[in-house]
């Protein structure tokens, strides 16, 4: 379909555009067509009773919807400037058309120079012009100006052949910096499948080119060699030999030219869905693990983490190289002097290599072991240097270091044994092909030809058992480090319970939550282990709308555990537990917290490197309104922070945290508080969060959270 102008009317694509009812149906379509089996619950379809009045209620639905069928939506804000280069460039994603009361949505497979392909409502796919796409996007933001810029290009005199472009110039310049919304990016979640992730980023087919790459750049070199070789054994050596010689070799460069930049995309490809997994995990996985891990554990993840994708393209791009080598220097031998025996012995020292290089992985595991156990215990004592210090007797500062050096130098040394095995091996075949060589000759068995091919075999089979030793060696060290990271990879692939994704306009939270029933604990029981007892049993709790209640016990008692029962942040092993009558697989773990907000104990919450108002309003929609930041003044002043913002100079923009203005812990517990507060939560769960609050700080808190919280569970000592 190709529609002339940007000024056509938007009803030209009223056979394009989807309604707001059907865009779930598109999505999954979109998914489908990238490989993703997915299905929609009833609650996805109906979006009747969604709030289109607020921007932020469409676009949570949108990301709901997306994430349902398995794809991440990315709603980007775009500057009038960029738009063109931008629709020029996108898919699959969403565009939401303008000037439309009820909201329709043109839903982009991809784009290719000036032509993006769209979906039609009627499954076909249409080519539309970008410039007639992005034109539609701005109108909204060009109609103010437009009659205003027309009417002084055609007083100046400009030609209609410059026209357009000169209209264009002007809105750019007095538009450039103004915003769009209402483009939604639609991509795979990082959970997904990371070999399908892989395939529709075309990587298998782009390691296909570069082994073929490679094997045509030395196919090409052979064939060099071998017209030199033909003409001087020829008595032919003239300048005709030499100059196809040379072109062969000419010839070659852009093969290799070509392999180093495939290496270069590939490498980026692979390290882009490699760390987009590998962070997409580490948010996701479990509390409870992340709990048992100490900070030098986290630290040796984070270390193999960049490890395994720089040592396994190495060793995967030289073990591609190697097996090429190894593969043309047997054809070479074949067609040499006493080719099985030189078949025979170059098989034999393949497999040699093989087994030593597997001593090698288990002697190189034991050395990373120790390796990371060395950093782990060097990160834990200088984490706990002051306590140290203070609470251990001087002569026991460095008790068992100098164990753990001497392991590690016992492992070093025994590695570095084989390593020298390893390299030898490359030079053992030398010597061996050479023997074997010398023999033939001493034989008379072979011609001058021959005995030049096996010689240039054994050379090319020296190389690349050195390559084939080195992409091991990497390969191995790349193994060992995706052991230690393989946790954060397999987390990526956890089931999020996504639920209903029921737009927050249409659930129960817009009612009255007076005397209503918000959450029900029947008969919960939790243990940390399988085997060990239970923290909580028979556990039984029901709080209404507007309740005030204060849970107290001792410590050790469960009261924290069941705080984050309540919150969802942990599964209860048999029991019922209900918000608002539904269960947490019913609601999704992302509205349940939505919803129950828990604040939990002063160590265990924090204060991220960035501004105040950051860590304030990181709850709610971002970027922040002008209204949130009214807020956020409104209840800080309430909490008794207006003192600590007038000392601050950027008050609410001030950067806090570990390299900004520095909180005490009173400061901090009254940022918790503010942040929950903020979130305005159906239940608000609070664990000792006036421990570091002096009685008059307290009192005031707590009239400010009592005003402000619809129902509240206050967890303290008796």
């Amino acid at each position: 379909m190709k529609i002339a102008g940007a000024s056509q009317n938007m009803d030209e694509f009223d056979g394009l555009s989807w309604p707001i009812e059907k865009l779930a149906e598109a999505v999954a379509i979109v998914a489908r067509r990238n490989g993703i089996a997915s299905s929609l619950l009833p609650a996805f379809v109906a979006a009747n009773n969604l709030n289109l009045d607020s921007e932020g209620s469409l676009e949570r639905w949108i990301e709901s919807l997306a994430r349902r069928v398995g794809l991440e939506a990315e709603a980007v804000e775009l500057q009038y400037m960029e738009m063109e280069t931008f629709v020029s460039r996108i898919g699959p994603a969403l565009l939401r058309l303008p000037g439309k009361c009820h909201p329709r949505f043109l839903v982009v497979l991809g784009g290719k120079r000036r032509k993006i392909l769209v979906l039609s409502p009627d499954l076909s796919v249409r080519k539309v012009d970008a410039a007639l796409i992005s034109g539609t996007l701005c109108r909204e933001l060009e109609s103010p100006l437009a009659g205003e810029v027309t009417r002084l290009l055609i007083e100046v005199g400009i030609s209609k052949r410059r026209f357009a472009k000169a209209r264009k110039a002007l809105l750019s310049e007095q538009l450039g910096q103004k915003p769009i919304t209402g483009c939604w990016l639609l991509r795979f979640s990082p959970g997904r499948s990371f070999w399908q992730q892989a395939r529709l980023s075309k990587l298998p087919q782009q390691l296909v080119m570069i082994f073929a790459l490679h094997l045509c750049q030395y196919l090409i070199a052979i064939g060099a060699w071998w017209i030199i070789g033909e003409a001087a054994f020829g008595g032919r050596l003239n300048d005709g030999w030499l100059l196809a010689w040379a072109l062969l070799l000419v010839t070659a460069i852009p093969f290799q030219l070509m392999a180093v930049w495939s290496e270069g995309i590939f490498s980026i490809g692979i390290g882009s869905l490699l760390k987009q997994r590998l962070l997409y995990g580490a948010l996701r996985i479990e509390p409870e693990k992340i709990r048992r891990q100490s900070s030098g554990q986290f630290l040796s993840q984070i270390s193999e983490a960049s490890a395994v994708e720089a040592l396994s393209l190495k060793g995967g791009f030289l073990g591609l190289s190697a097996i090429a080598e190894l593969m043309i220097a047997m054809m070479v031998l074949a067609t040499g002097a006493n080719s099985g025996l030189f078949l025979f012995l170059l098989s034999s020292w393949i497999i040699l290599t093989l087994l030593l290089t597997g001593r090698y992985f288990r002697r190189r595991r034991m050395w990373t072991l120790s390796r990371l156990r060395m950093t782990g215990d060097l990160t834990e004592r200088m984490i706990g240097h002051r306590t140290r210090l203070a609470q251990e007797a001087r002569a026991q500062w460095h008790a068992g270091e100098d164990q753990v050096l001497e392991d590690y130098l016992e492992q070093s040394t025994a590695m570095d044994r084989l390593m020298v095995k390893q390299s030898l091996l490359q030079r053992g075949w030398i010597v061996l092909g050479l023997v074997g060589v010398s023999h033939t000759i001493i034989s008379h068995v072979a011609t001058p030809a021959q005995m030049a091919l096996s010689l240039g075999g054994i050379l090319l089979a020296g190389r690349g058992l050195g390559k084939l030793i080195a992409s091991i060696s990497a390969l191995s060290s790349a193994i060992i480090a995706w052991q230690q990271v393989s946790g954060l990879f397999r987390a990526a692939a956890n089931p999020e319970e996504m639920g209903l994704s029921i737009p927050r306009s249409c659930n129960s939270q817009q009612q009255p939550i007076a005397g209503r029933t918000i959450l029900k604990a029947s008969d919960v029981v939790f243990r940390y282990r399988g085997e060990g007892l239970p923290v909580l049993s028979g556990c039984n709790l029901q709080i209404h709308g507007g309740d005030r209640l204060l849970l107290e016990g001792a410590s050790g008692c469960g009261k924290s555990t069941l705080a984050s029962i309540l919150a969802g942040l942990r599964k209860p092993e048999s029991g019922l537990l209900l918000l608002d009558g539904l269960d947490l697989q019913t609601w999704g773990t992302l509205k349940w917290r939505e919803r129950v907000i828990l604040v939990p104990q002063f160590h265990e919450n924090h204060v991220f490197t960035g501004t105040f108002a950051y860590n304030l309003l990181m709850g709610r929609d971002w970027p922040p309104k002008a209204e949130d930041f009214d807020e956020a003044e409104a209840i800080c002043d309430e909490l008794g922070l207006s003192g600590l913002l007038n000392r601050m100079p950027s008050g609410l923009m001030q950067i806090v945290g570990e390299t900004g203005w520095q909180l005490s812990h009173g400061e901090r517990s009254r940022l918790y508080l503010a942040r929950a507060l903020l979130q305005e939560s159906d239940l608000m769960i609070l664990d000792e969060s006036f421990a570091a609050l002096d009685a008059e700080i307290l009192q005031q808190c707590l009239r400010c959270v009592l005003k402000r919280a619809k129902s509240l569970l206050v967890i303290a000592h008796p």
